[in-house]
């Protein structure tokens, strides 16, 4: 029954979340975006029969950077040159965050029947990332130092990995969980890419509301994807694709 509730509470916040950010409330958007994040890592560590270490990580690490964006409003006055040390620490966790979600990919994973039966959809999806990466973080060359685009390129880079190895996990399983995995990390690109975008680029209320709407979706995919088991993997799948 408090679970049900604490889902309810969850939807309503992120609605929340999405107006704010829309309406550019920052401050009040990271706040929120903060407790909707403790909430939910109260959430899957309470009431998960089969939980994921790796999960788990992702959620503290994920949850402590907003945690460190939200404080970051009150923090001192940057003068130039300043270091901004709550935008690196913050990124940091992010990245360690996405980290955790690539390796829950990876240990499952049969290398050789990937490697076998995905050979080319692998090479073109590394080709992809590494125009991807190259040009949305090219966005934001003329507004960052050199320290904060060489952490951004990273940064874009985990994104893309994790995109490309959920659409490899999907190929290679073919079942629920491995699409809703999917489907959160393509949200969670869109997210970043339009997020980038809207600080770079034009700070535009309606790239605001967007990439807020992206990132909570994305979050009730991996939640969903979190309570279910894989019933893959199901390389019929990929056989077919290819021999068409």
């Amino acid at each position: 029954m408090f679970s049900k509730i604490l889902k309810v509470k969850l939807l309503i916040l992120g609605g929340i979340f999405i107006v704010l950010q829309g309406m550019t409330f920052q401050i009040e958007g990271a706040a929120v975006s903060a407790i909707i994040l403790i909430l939910l890592t109260v959430l899957y560590c309470g009431w998960t029969a089969n939980k994921s270490r790796l999960f788990c990580w992702f959620l503290g690490l994920y949850t402590l950077g907003h945690i460190l964006s939200y404080s970051a409003w009150y923090g001192p006055d940057l003068h130039k040159g300043d270091i901004d040390y709550f935008y690196y620490i913050a990124n940091i966790l992010f990245i360690l965050a996405y980290i955790f979600l690539i390796l829950k990919i990876l240990i499952k994973l049969d290398y050789r029947a990937v490697f076998s039966k995905l050979s080319i959809p692998l090479f073109i999806l590394i080709v992809l990332d590494v125009f991807c990466v190259s040009i949305v973080t090219e966005t934001a060359q003329g507004v960052l130092e050199f320290y904060e685009y060489i952490l951004e390129y990273i940064y874009n880079t985990i994104i893309m990995v994790l995109l490309s190895l959920a659409l490899i996990n999907y190929m290679y399983r073919n079942d629920i969980k491995s699409m809703m995995f999917l489907m959160g990390s393509i949200c969670i690109a869109f997210s970043e890419i339009i997020q980038l975008a809207y600080f770079y680029v034009m700070e535009d209320k309606i790239l605001g509301f967007i990439y807020s709407f992206f990132l909570v979706v994305a979050f009730i995919f991996f939640y969903r994807q979190s309570q279910l088991e894989y019933t893959g993997p199901e390389m019929d799948y990929s056989d077919n694709h290819l021999e068409a």
